[in-house]
């Protein structure tokens, strides 16, 4: 909620009128990035300069496709539907499930409650409080964002492998943030998972996966006497 009302007064004091602040969140529904662009365009800066900054930070989406291609599939149309509610939220939830039913739950279920609370509290904050710039310092709500990134990041820093790749991507984005244009660190900070990289056994699966899936089968299902005797 705090975000949503954080980017309806951002897109006020950058100028825009409250039905493009509304088709924005309606279209893109990214976040951080549209908030990244409306700031550069508050800034004076032109709108490539803006439409860039929100695709350099949206190439972790990719990241994101990746995890989750095996648990949205269908016709390329309702995957792309899908694709609509790919953020960080919906990706951390669905994620956090060890069955692909649950997966695929997770995801559509937060991506939906998150993309209509998402477009009336843009609503509200451009249409509402478009004058109430201070508000969002005052009340702290410039604070929220960075601490529900780590509210997703918690629960996963439970091994030290997950530890490690948080640490060094930390370190990676906070060595290039004053150095780099918005949103290169927090795609340059993906490198963190060269610390935690492994191989895996050969044969071995991710829990709920379909090769684990039929793994587990295999092993449920008793051996019949002949194949036992051979």
């Amino acid at each position: 909620m705090p975000f949503g009302v954080a980017f309806g007064i951002a897109s006020a004091d950058a100028g825009l009128e409250v039905w493009q602040a509304s088709a924005y969140s309606l279209l893109v529904f990214a976040g951080g990035a549209q908030i990244a662009a409306v700031q550069v365009i508050g800034d004076g800066g032109t709108a490539v300069a803006a439409i860039t900054a929100g695709l350099l930070l949206n190439l972790r989406s990719l990241a994101f496709g990746v995890v989750m291609a095996p648990d949205l599939t269908g016709p390329w149309w309702k995957r792309a539907a899908l694709s609509q509610l790919m953020i960080d939220e919906t990706t951390a939830v669905a994620s956090a499930q060890r069955e692909r039913r649950w997966r695929r739950y997770g995801y559509l279920w937060t991506g939906l409650v998150l993309f209509a609370v998402w477009n009336l509290t843009t609503l509200v904050g451009a249409a509402g409080l478009s004058s109430a710039g201070e508000l969002v310092s005052t009340w702290g709500i410039d604070a929220t964002i960075p601490a529900a990134f780590l509210a997703l990041l918690w629960p996963r820093l439970s091994d030290d492998t997950q530890r490690r790749t948080a640490l060094c991507g930390a370190l990676i984005a906070g060595a290039l943030i004053a150095v780099a244009p918005p949103g290169v660190p927090i795609v340059a900070a993906g490198l963190g998972v060269l610390a935690g990289w492994r191989r895996k056994p050969l044969g071995s699966a991710e829990p709920g996966s379909p090769d684990s899936d039929h793994a587990d089968t295999a092993r449920s299902c008793p051996r019949s006497p002949e194949r036992s005797a051979r």
